[in-house]
């Protein structure tokens, strides 16, 4: 099962002891975590190695930036400054980095040292006064980027930090928040999936009795009548088969995993005459070349898969599969 990678974006000497615990902390959650000093990160030969990191950060889970008081070394696009003072304004590594993440729209996650914050409203105070000496930052850009952060909409939270121990307890409640509202959207994507299914099979009811009406308004003859009234019943519980199909799990999960139709999926459950032949049938629609020892596999070894295959056999009319054991899967 894929993991969530997690990018770390920070300088290095001065944060490699929260570096370290950081990429601890990720990985006890069963998480990746992606920090250059681990060799997380493929750099390509053709290209500056800070490129590299860009794509990596593009193509993480989340990110999470650490502020702490150096800005950094300047970006490998520009043309390199040999000497750099304090209020030289210049795009370092992190900064990229992190709107490497903005670009993508991915959770960012923001920590930032308890000291160089309170100097950051010493900053606000003092704008275009180059005579305030700062403490706890080696370069004015540093406080650029917490303004820029903060200028964000939105995806920018931030928080403080002394110790590694206020940034692990963060992160702990920010991710168990995010895996809650997760939840919560996905429970709300079934309730609107189920509440369409209800809309359509009174769309259908309503089709019916649009029908009956018309016969009745236009004078049809008692044999005519019950015709209808028989077509229209065999095509109600026609719906009704195919909407208990669709919320099959082993129904679902063919269409879904193997990319083969509803209509094809009804008559493989038709026409297949064991569980192999089903998987065959599966596979000879589907484009992944593993998907009949995938089926068969599937039904083998999760509680559940073939009682759920067995079901749909019987919503459409067919005779269900012996299977060894059955009862206790």
């Amino acid at each position: 099962m894929a993991r969530p990678r997690v990018f770390v974006s920070s300088t290095y000497y001065d944060l490699k002891h929260i570096r370290s615990s950081i990429d601890l902390f990720i990985e006890s959650l069963g998480y990746d975590s992606v920090l250059s000093e681990k060799g997380d990160i493929a750099y390509t030969h053709e290209k500056p190695l800070d490129e590299s990191c860009y794509r990596e950060a593009e193509g993480a889970d989340l990110f999470v930036l650490i502020v702490g008081g150096r800005y950094g070394s300047e970006i490998s696009s520009v043309s390199k400054k040999y000497s750099l003072s304090f209020f030289d304004k210049y795009e370092s590594i992190t900064k990229k980095e992190y709107e490497s993440a903005v670009m993508r729209d991915i959770p960012i996650y923001v920590l930032i040292e308890s000291g160089v914050y309170i100097e950051y409203q010493t900053f606000l105070r003092n704008k275009g006064n180059e005579n305030v000496n700062y403490a706890h930052v080696d370069s004015i850009n540093i406080f650029y980027l917490i303004e820029e952060i903060l200028r964000k909409p939105r995806n920018n939270p931030i928080h403080t930090f002394e110790r590694f121990s206020d940034i692990e307890s963060w992160l702990r409640e920010q991710w168990a928040g995010l895996f809650r509202e997760l939840l919560n959207r996905q429970s709300q994507q079934q309730q609107f999936a189920a509440l369409t299914a209800q809309v359509s099979g009174l769309k259908e009811v309503n089709e019916t009795l649009k029908k009956y009406l018309e016969a009745l308004m236009t004078g049809v003859t008692p044999d005519k009548t019950s015709e209808l009234i028989e077509s229209e019943e065999r095509r109600l519980e026609d719906m009704e088969r195919q909407s208990a199909l669709k919320d099959n799990r082993f129904i679902r999960f063919i269409i879904d995993n193997f990319e083969v139709s509803f209509d094809d999926v009804m008559l493989i459950l038709k026409k297949a005459t064991s569980p192999e032949n089903l998987s065959d049938l599966v596979a000879t629609k589907s484009l992944r070349e593993d998907a009949s020892y995938f089926i068969i596999n599937l039904l083998k070894d999760v509680p559940g898969a073939q009682n759920d295959l067995n079901n749909a056999r019987l919503i459409i009319g067919a005779d269900p599969f012996p299977f060894e054991s059955q009862g206790s899967r």
